[in-house]
């Protein structure tokens, strides 16, 4: 499961965790995770590279709302993640962005 959701019993907070696996990732050396969260900002939200190949962050997101992203592999490349809860179309390039709802 590439997205992994823990909601705060004391606030209306969620810890996201989402996770690219190394079939995703392949030869990239950095990969950011890019949405609403962050201002769209491409730096802003490295992944760590896991021994498995695999890369994961952890980010608060606020409750009661969709939030569109889509990852960046090495400052060129964007994949979506497989497992977003749905898909929405990009103002940008004709694709499809990712969307996490909590």
């Amino acid at each position: 499961m590439a997205i992994q959701k823990k909601y705060l019993k004391s606030r209306p907070i969620c810890k996201v965790t989402f996770r690219l696996p190394k079939e995703a990732v392949r030869s990239a050396k950095k990969v950011c995770i890019v949405g609403d969260f962050n201002g769209w900002k491409k730096k802003a939200s490295p992944l760590k590279k896991l021994k498995d190949g695999s890369c994961k962050i952890t980010l608060d997101l606020e409750c009661g709302r969709e939030y569109q992203f889509r990852y960046l592999l090495d400052n060129t490349t964007w994949e979506n993640d497989w497992d977003a809860d749905k898909y929405v179309p990009s103002a940008y390039y004709g694709t499809d962005n990712s969307v996490v709802i909590v």
